[in-house]
């Protein structure tokens, strides 16, 4: 790969990311929250759970100030 990068210079640009931050993601913030929600179920089966799962996800939808909150923890600037 370093190979190619090198070869092609002239046209191509490469950014180094980290290969896991999780603080630059806002879903990881949303996740947390949903989380929280249903960490003391006892799902009886996948269906459940992924009832619970969508329930928690719509609350948070309705409460724009913790997804502002997601949002903002990892530094990124929304415009609007």
């Amino acid at each position: 790969m370093q190979e190619f990068v090198q070869a092609s210079k002239d046209w191509l640009t490469v950014f180094q990311l980290p290969s896991y931050a999780p603080d630059l993601n806002p879903q990881e913030g949303i996740w947390s929250l949903v989380k929280r929600t249903i960490g003391n179920l006892a799902a009886a089966n996948l269906d459940q759970l992924a009832r619970a799962v969508r329930r928690s996800l719509k609350q948070i939808q309705y409460r724009p100030h913790l997804i502002d909150g997601c949002l903002a923890s990892t530094g990124l600037i929304m415009d609007g």
